[in-house]
């Protein structure tokens, strides 16, 4: 990396006189400075609306031996008002010999960097004139980055041991400037035209398609890309290196190409007969032909996010798109399709479409995660995404439930701001009110005006408003619908309501609040929503809707009923609070006949019980009473709900000194789940629900030691390893036999010498995380030091293996030390507030309970200046988490082991019974 970027060629002694032609610079107090001691001529982090580009000639020359990178761009402007400064961005790069090509000619201009917002301001002697075009050169220079953004090195070892690099990029959201020159805002869309220069052992691919090839002295290809159609900087990719690809074409004739490393490229196949299927569906359901000649979807053996959905080459994690059907398992198979199903939704929700700014980033990713549910459920049944959906809901929920929540569509200005945008908030949060709208106004309703939006502001950018207007309609006679009052509700305040029922016989009285995890009330007052509530009764299966408005309300029933419940399938995003006798009548049909109501209202009434007991609506025992059913659950969703809400009790005990209630803990939840965990078979068989769960609970069986799993997979383990890792284990139970395995040290150096060896993906990653619940404290902490050198552990993988080992009960100290320690490095790594960052921060804090450890988590954090994180989001919400653990321990423990004991007593009151008689 470059220290400091040398941008003072071609300067001349800047005038006071020009900034009347200069944008406005606002009523800044100090003026900007830049770094050769002239002033800079804008104060404000956007770029100013003076000039806008309409097309990009691009020439790049990566050097992957030397490891840094030249280049060459044109920038064709439009001038919107007179001007002699245009300002662009440019982030740790040498940029050299601009000027300036306008019709009286070529001229030299004149440089000023402002490196802080990453800014370079191009001043001319001349006015630039309203309404004219011209045209700026600049050449450029840097260094391929060592993090996983701009131009980026990534390199994979062969399997004879040969060290191979390769350049990508990675734009999303503000480093695009850290690789060419450019107006790095969504809403400056212009066209594209890229030459990249390679080594003939390379190849080169971008966006668009190549046209042509030039040979050049010295050897070196020049591969000329076709250009591309009007988009945003942050889409621009282009990859040099020695892939492979298969390729295959849609029905409406585009070309589906998959690009990895050639020793992988048999794990390719799945991933492209989903590619060809999905942009196909989208085709249809969008009623907007895909508008490039060709998608590519590459594996890049580092990459920090899950995937990235560049127009036409769209770039993934390994994990995210190579799969071999004899290794990889249900799940493997079910986020390679939805991480498949996201970046393709995102041609058209998010670069068809582009949000006008960060701040309403949700409407590119809350849409493609919503589109993930939508298409899959059509053109992947079997895969039953149905079962999945809700738990995005309660992740959401879970951050949205803090006072250091934001709205869905919130201000952001500084590239940290803008990179802690992507989160539950935005993605999950988002899809849930689309899934909930979209409920509301029926699915067809809701797909009339989604292509409505599209075609409306195809190739341009859009805020909140566009879609509400372009959902508006007169769906009912007589009646316009105010799609924007009801959702700017959900958009514009940050958090989320609680919906108090009391029904008095047919009379339903019905208020809300908003609900959050906190003792100071105050926090909650001044919020209200306009809530699309569904409901359903004893008396009658029908959905009944009821659109309540006010802070108040009052229905009533066609019919008396034994029990009601709202929210019908949780598809409305608010939690139910059931007053009066309202939850002992839902906890009594479970009991007798939890088959009454569907697995996602069951999975709903789990967590919203559990999620009350936090605000003291409801008590510890009421929520443990309503438990009890789940001995006879069987559903994926509503079992691995209990298991969400159960776990963490414990999991908070294991940081702490109190082995006998957590044991006891442990205990009831086997106990609870244990007809269950033994009717599952040691095999592959029946659905992606039924294996996904299979895999769920033979591993959660196993790391709590029940013995009839500890025994199976300790035999499956040993007749593994004997035969030096080649008799084939079912894949569905390898995590559960691989956890056993790892507990020796044995085991862990011939489990980790197997992941060395591995090329398939998945399996390196079962195997990875296997490796993380070991017992052994030395191997762990080895774990983390290696994914952060990188050679024999990818450093994508480090922040999975810091939180696996936080939530060891062998590893939290080691993970928090090592947090601490490395800070400095993880953050440059992997960027200040992005969402990899924030996971950490989150998930290695997030089980502490104790004063002591809030204490130690405020002296580090504190310690921060804003250079190294302290303003992230993050901080805050870690410190809220904490806050709350302790209040929930201090209420709640005694509560705890009184309703534990009393179990236990009743328990062996029966057993006894049972004996003498």
């Amino acid at each position: 990396m470059l220290a400091a970027p040398v941008l003072l060629l071609l300067l001349v002694p800047f005038s006071p006189s020009s900034a009347a032609q200069l944008p406005n610079p606002g009523q800044a107090k100090v003026a900007l400075v830049a770094t050769n001691g002239q002033p800079f001529p804008w104060d404000r982090m956007r770029l100013p609306k003076t000039v806008s580009p309409f097309h990009y000639d691009l020439s790049l020359h990566p050097n992957l031996t030397t490891l840094d990178f030249t280049g060459v761009v044109r920038i064709q402007l439009d001038v919107h008002e007179d001007t002699r400064a245009i300002v662009l961005h440019a982030k740790q790069m040498q940029v050299s010999n601009v000027w300036l090509l306008a019709p009286e000619g070529v001229r030299p201009l004149r440089v000023l960097e402002y490196p802080r917002f990453h800014q370079l301001a191009l001043l001319s002697d001349s006015v630039l004139t309203k309404g004219r075009r011209y045209e700026v050169q600049l050449e450029f220079a840097a260094n391929l980055s060592d993090s996983f953004h701009g131009f980026y090195k990534s390199s994979y070892r062969s399997s004879s041991g040969e060290v191979r690099v390769l350049a990508s990029t990675q734009f999303e959201a503000t480093f695009a400037r850290a690789a060419f020159p450019c107006f790095d805002e969504p809403a400056f869309k212009a066209n594209f035209t890229i030459q990249i220069i390679r080594e003939p052992r390379h190849i080169a691919i971008s966006n668009m398609p190549m046209v042509k090839t030039v040979a050049l002295p010295g050897g070196l290809l020049e591969d000329h890309f076709d250009t591309s159609v009007k988009m945003s900087t942050y889409l621009v990719a282009y990859i040099v290196s020695d892939f492979l690809s298969v390729s295959k074409t849609t029905q409406h004739g585009v070309k589906i190409s998959i690009y990895a490393v050639a020793e992988k490229i048999d794990q390719t196949a799945f991933a492209l007969d989903a590619a060809v299927k999905l942009l196909d569906f989208y085709d249809d359901y969008f009623d907007i032909p895909y508008p490039l000649p060709k998608q590519d979807l590459a594996a890049i053996p580092d990459f920090q996010s899950g995937a990235m959905e560049n127009w036409g080459l769209t770039t993934y994690r390994e994990t995210g798109l190579l799969f071999d059907p004899d290794k990889s398992s249900a799940s493997d198979k079910l986020g390679i399709t939805k991480v498949i199903a996201h970046e393709l939704a995102h041609q058209w929700f998010g670069n068809l479409v582009t949000m006008e700014w960060w701040n309403d980033l949700w409407l590119n990713e809350g849409f493609a995660k919503f589109m993930e549910y939508i298409s899959l459920d059509i053109t992947y049944p079997e895969l039953q995404v149905d079962d999945f959906f809700l738990g995005k809901c309660f992740d959401a929920m879970e951050v949205d439930s803090l006072s250091s929540s934001h709205p869905v569509s919130t201000d952001v200005e500084n590239p940290t701001q803008i990179q802690e945008m992507f989160d539950d908030v935005s993605y999950d949060k988002g899809a849930c009110i689309l899934n909930m709208l979209r409920d509301f106004l029926t699915p067809e309703a809701f797909e009339i005006g989604i292509i409505r939006y599209l075609k409306r502001y195809s190739y341009q950018n859009t805020v909140n408003s566009h879609l509400w207007e372009s959902l508006t309609d007169k769906w009912y006679p007589g009646d316009e619908l105010d799609v924007r009052a009801i959702m700017d509700t959900w958009t514009l305040q940050e958090g989320f309501p609680l919906v108090t029922v009391e029904v008095r016989g047919r009379e339903v009285r019905l208020s809300q609040e908003r609900y959050l995890k906190t003792d100071d009330h105050s926090l909650t007052e001044g919020f209200l929503w306009q809530i699309p509530l569904t409901y359903m009764t004893s008396a009658s299966k029908t959905t009944h809707r009821f659109l309540l408005k006010t802070k108040t309300g009052v229905l009533h029933l066609p019919e008396e009923a034994d029990w009601v419940k709202f929210n019908v399938d949780m598809s409305g995003y608010y939690m139910v609070h059931y007053a009066g006798d309202g939850w002992n009548s839902l906890i009594k049909l479970l009991q007798h006949n939890h088959t009454a109501l569907s697995s996602n209202d069951r999975a709903s009434l789990i967590h919203n019980v559990f999620q009350l007991v936090s605000t003291g609506k409801v008590r510890l025992d009421t929520a443990l009473e309503l438990s009890l059913y789940l001995s006879r659950e069987t559903e994926i969703m509503a079992v691995t709900q209990g298991f969400g809400e159960l776990v963490p009790l414990y999991k908070l005990m294991e940081k702490r000194d109190m082995a006998a209630l957590e044991n006891q803990m442990k205990n009831y939840i086997v106990d609870l789940f244990r007809g269950l965990i033994d009717r599952q078979e040691w095999t592959d068989s029946g659905s992606v629900s039924e294996r996904v769960l299979r895999s769920y609970l033979l591993l959660f069986s196993c790391v709590r030691n029940y013995a009839p799993c500890v025994t199976k997979a300790s035999q499956l383990f040993d007749s593994w390893r004997d035969s030096d890792g080649t008799v084939s284990l079912p894949v569905d139970i390898t995590m559960a036999v691989f956890v056993i395995g790892a507990r020796t040290p044995e085991g862990w150096d011939f489990l980790f010498e197997e992941y060395r060896r591995s090329l398939q993906m998945s399996v390196k990653s079962r195997m990875k995380s296997a490796m993380t619940v070991s017992p052994l404290q030395d191997k762990l902490k080895w774990m983390m030091e290696q994914s952060l050198h990188g050679e024999v552990m990818k450093t994508q993988d480090l922040p999975g293996v810091v939180v696996s080992v936080s939530k060891n009960p062998r590893g939290y100290k080691l993970a928090w030390d090592f947090l601490r320690a490395n800070w400095p490095t993880l953050i440059k790594k992997f960027d200040l507030g992005s969402s990899t960052i924030s996971h950490l921060v989150t998930e290695v804090t997030n089980q502490y309970s104790t004063r002591e450890m809030l204490d130690e988590v405020r002296s580090f954090f504190g310690s921060l200046t804003e250079e190294s994180g302290s303003e992230m989001r993050c901080i805050r919400q870690t410190y809220e988490t904490i806050e709350e653990n302790i209040r929930w321990m201090d209420t709640n423990r005694p509560l705890l082991q009184a309703w534990l004991d009393k179990r236990s007593h009743r328990a062996t009151v029966k057993y006894s019974l049972r004996q003498d008689s």
